[in-house]
């Protein structure tokens, strides 16, 4: 589905990335894990057209990516909740997932039916407006909105960012509800790992702007140097 190879990014004459490969399989979950600024969301921006790659290739079913405008990615079935939101605090609930359907216009009012199934709570609450709700209630609706657009593969950047442990785990109980019922392919970056991991098929690490690991997700979860890397469990004695 999406085949990410040989990726050289920079900013300015700065590199950020270096020679990144990755693949997403339909309707699979992976994951991007690694410390803050080892180069996550810069492959996230680089995805979506935001940021324009130096060298490599970004291709989805075929379709070369890395030089179209965001609005053709989202066109092409790739869309992104962006870390901290970034919604539309003054508009409404219903105005902000109005916005995500720009590129599926026609099939708006089926497509936010769907998204009230998920998230009843916005059709509760659809006046209310964004900037008024609580973390965990903005998460749904970044998520919502993406969904706005139909895609095939959802990008989540920092999904717990800024989130109680009991809302980081409803929101994760969504992505994973999202890929098994619908078989809609996950991109998920994020900085719990032991969450990223267990929600998961596989995982690739990043630091520095280099991938230095890959693999099963629940491997890497076993993983004695992924224990004491990521989740401050080093080895007893």
């Amino acid at each position: 589905m999406l085949e990410i190879s040989n990726l050289d990014v920079y900013y300015g004459d700065l590199q950020a990335l270096w020679g990144i490969s990755l693949s997403v399989e339909d309707s699979s979950v992976v994951t991007l894990v690694g410390s803050n600024g080892a180069g996550k969301s810069t492959l996230m921006q680089t995805i979506t057209g935001l940021l324009r790659p130096k060298a490599g290739s970004i291709t989805f079913d075929g379709l070369r990516l890395d030089k179209l405008p965001p609005h053709r990615i989202v066109e092409a079935g790739i869309c992104m909740v962006p870390e901290g939101r970034r919604l539309f605090p003054h508009m409404t609930i219903l105005e902000n997932l109005e916005v995500g359907s720009s590129t599926a216009r026609k099939r708006r009012q089926e497509t936010l039916g769907e998204v009230y199934e998920v998230f009843p709570i916005l059709e509760a609450r659809s006046r209310q407006k964004a900037g008024t709700l609580s973390g965990g209630e903005q998460q749904m609706l970044a998520i919502g909105r993406a969904l706005m657009s139909r895609p095939r593969l959802l990008l989540v950047d920092e999904m717990s960012l800024g989130l109680s442990p009991l809302a980081a785990q409803s929101i994760a109980g969504v992505i994973k509800g999202l890929n098994e019922t619908r078989q809609l392919a996950i991109l998920l970056v994020e900085q719990d790992v032991q969450l990223a991991l267990s929600l998961a098929d596989r995982g690739y690490i990043i630091e520095n702007g280099h991938m230095v690991g890959r693999g099963d997700a629940k491997d890497l979860l076993c993983s004695e140097e992924i224990k004491e890397a990521y989740l401050g469990m080093g080895k007893a004695g």
